[in-house]
């Protein structure tokens, strides 16, 4: 048989060539879109729900949220397993699926089902999933400071809020733009929120409840469209906004009359900035930074979304207030170039030494080196392999 093959090859070189330089080809191709990252991702196939529920003890969030959920989502197609966690104020289901599932086909099952889940859970409950990505999808991270000197428009100093406000509202929304970026993550900081804090004793004294005031800020903070005008063949749009843009838009907002004296919010709370219920903190050097993270879309190739988000991150710090920088942390360009690196010089050492051998017991550079060209052809067939297998090139696959 091997004989056979043999004969065949020599007289008919000239297609052995051909083939040969078309693997080469294809294993060029492939490479060029081959997901590169340093380690082997071996996450099964899971969808997260996640759902927040603020005031909820652990074993109210699993009796009222998780449970309810978890038993919907059995009966899924190539449903595997599933498993929960219920903490003070958050329900956590992972629901995992068979090998090989196709990620979007089942958080396309995953939604169906939330639909039907949502009649079953308390009101103003809201589950929803997780990004496409895995445990190792954060691939950089960066922290948001400001220079101790550096002073807001109004001569104040930055604070933890400032910071983040900028990290939500600049620098988060920008990065999400980037391709093979699924999410963004904050940590640190106070996110900044508008606190009415009633004063029962006033509100009893106009005659109003707690639902009045509440009510009364629904209402007053929407923009209202009514319909157009038409003049001269031209329309004219009517519209009220009422969106409030401050606190002193809050403070002004009408409750009721009390024999033709308004009274407004200010006149029965108080209201001032301030912020959510703290849960974590990040610091970097003994002091408290906001950090940022981000997440790779499932499959994607992470040294170039890494190298994606850097340049990004680049042209945002420009648009940043002076004394204020988005620093780099973590880039999962490093890992994966190192590991690149590893793999090439054992290639390279492992291909001398093949050679070398070769040579000694050929006697024949020539017929050492034609024979050494097995590796690369070998390495392109495997490339190929791993792009129709879609497994990524990381320091254990290569070697």
């Amino acid at each position: 048989m091997f004989d056979r093959i043999l004969r065949l090859s020599l007289r008919n070189s000239w297609l052995v060539m051909v083939i040969a330089c078309g693997l080469l080809a294809l294993g060029v191709a492939s490479y060029q879109v081959l997901p590169i990252d340093a380690v082997p991702d071996i996450t099964n196939v899971q969808v997260q729900i996640n759902t927040s529920a603020p005031g909820y003890s652990p074993l109210e969030a699993e009796q009222r949220i998780t449970v309810p959920i978890e038993t919907l989502m059995t009966g899924l197609p190539r449903l595997k397993e599933t498993r929960s966690l219920s903490k003070y104020g958050l329900s956590q289901l992972t629901v995992v699926f068979e090998d090989r599932t196709d990620i979007y086909f089942a958080r396309q099952q995953i939604s169906e089902k939330l639909q039907a889940a949502r009649s079953r859970l308390p009101v103003g409950i809201e589950p929803a999933m997780g990004p496409v990505s895995t445990g190792l999808g954060e691939i950089f991270m960066w922290t948001v400071e400001a220079d101790p000197q550096a002073r807001k428009p109004d001569g104040t100093p930055y604070t933890a809020m400032d910071l983040r406000t900028l990290q939500d509202w600049v620098i988060r929304p920008q990065l999400r733009t980037v391709k093979g970026v699924t999410d963004v993550n904050t940590m640190g900081g106070y996110p900044k929120q508008f606190h009415v804090l009633p004063q029962p004793e006033k509100l009893q004294a106009h005659g109003l409840s707690f639902q009045d005031l509440v009510t009364a800020l629904e209402q007053n903070n929407a923009n209202v469209g009514a319909g157009y005008i038409e003049r001269n063949g031209e329309q004219y749009l009517i519209r009220v906004p009422g969106q409030i843009q401050d606190l002193q838009g809050l403070r002004q907002i009408l409750l009721t009359t009390r024999q033709g004296v308004p009274v407004r919010v200010q006149d029965v709370a108080r209201v001032a900035l301030g912020t959510e219920l703290r849960t974590g903190a990040a610091t970097k050097d003994g002091h408290e930074v906001v950090l940022g993270t981000a997440v790779m879309l499932l499959g994607e190739n992470s040294r170039a979304v890494s190298q994606a988000v850097g340049k990004k991150l680049q042209e945002v710090n420009q648009g940043l207030p002076a004394g204020v920088q988005a620093t780099p942390v973590y880039d999962r360009t490093h890992l994966v170039d190192k590991a690149i690196d590893t793999v090439k010089k054992n290639l390279l050492e492992g291909a001398l030494f093949v050679i070398v051998i070769l040579f000694l017991f050929l006697g024949n550079f020539r017929a050492a080196l034609i024979t050494a060209m097995v590796i690369p052809i070998a390495m392109c067939i495997t490339i190929s392999g791993m792009v129709s297998n879609h497994l990524s090139a990381n320091l254990m696959s290569l070697g």
